[in-house]
């Protein structure tokens, strides 16, 4: 990734991990005392990668996430390395997407090419990119579920992951699918709403032999329009005073995404498991070594 990104044009930062303000909100979310101050451990550097396209138009940053998720599950732990880039002056989420597919197919050619020896000891399955096909959250919830309670779906769920995983393979020939448009009223709040549809956002996930392995999207760049968003999804602006202020003294239009490694990685060398991609995993029972 450093290699790709760098010859993209990309600059490398290294956000704070200790923070004032949860990037993605919610419950899961690690609190600390800081000199008798509240304040948290990060869960994505998507404020300070935000605010850094302001004066460098495109960066990147490969660094640890927090998830005070309570999960006991075989995809989630709770520290993790999140492989993180946003870039400026984009026409809409698919320049973000086409980078996306350009990185992977950059990454998985350097990697067949310098570690042959590394992938047949570890049995690893490298697939070859081709083209990544797309389907709007609306219409994947129609053809998992029919109109059963397609209405009330704001996210999906694994098994739902697992069978779109599926229809990809059968339908494409394709590992990977992307999936767009998440309902607009659903977090983060920092994703722009469809011109074409307010119900809808300009977000993606993509998805991995079954696997949500990233999450991104056009961001909002407009002052009013962020602060109005916030309003609507009852979060108060003040709290994000100079968050805001990047958004106030001007923002290209941009977007960008963030990738989870050890999930990147399950699905590459076909662990049942996130915990055996993590060196020194940490879940909700593990603390040592």
């Amino acid at each position: 990734m450093h290699k790709f990104m760098q010859a993209n044009n990309f600059t490398e930062i290294h956000s704070p991990k200790i923070v004032a303000q949860g990037a993605e909100g919610g419950a899961n979310i690690f609190r600390l005392d800081y000199f008798g101050k509240s304040a948290f451990l990060n869960q994505s550097p998507q404020f300070y990668k935000q605010m850094a396209v302001a004066f460098f138009d495109r960066v990147y940053e490969i660094a640890p996430v927090y998830r005070a998720e309570k999960h006991a599950t075989s995809r989630h732990i709770n520290e993790y390395i999140g492989l993180d880039f946003e870039m400026g002056y984009i026409d809409s989420m698919y320049d973000v997407m086409k980078m996306e597919i350009a990185m992977l197919k950059s990454i998985f050619e350097y990697i067949k090419e310098n570690y042959q020896n590394e992938l047949k000891i570890l049995e690893a399955d490298v697939p070859e990119i081709k083209e990544v096909p797309s389907i709007k959250f609306a219409d994947a919830i129609e053809l998992l579920r029919g109109g059963e309670g397609s209405g009330k779906k704001f996210d999906l769920d694994p098994e739902d992951e697992v069978n779109l995983g599926k229809y990809a393979k059968e339908k494409y020939d394709s590992d990977f699918i992307f999936v767009t448009h998440f309902p607009s009223s659903k977090p983060p709040f920092y994703a722009m709403n469809s011109r074409e549809d307010p119900r809808e956002a300009y977000k993606f996930d993509l998805l991995f032999r079954g696997l949500e392995i990233t999450s991104g999207g056009q961001r909002i760049h407009d002052y009013n329009e962020q602060v109005e968003k916030m309003k609507a999804q009852g979060l108060d602006p003040a709290d994000f005073k100079n968050y805001l202020e990047a958004h106030k003294y001007g923002l290209p239009p941009h977007g960008g995404l963030g990738i989870g490694l050890e999930r990147l990685l399950m699905k590459l060398l076909n662990k049942n498991n996130i915990r055996e991609t993590s060196l020194f995993p940490r879940d909700i029972n593990r603390l040592l070594p």
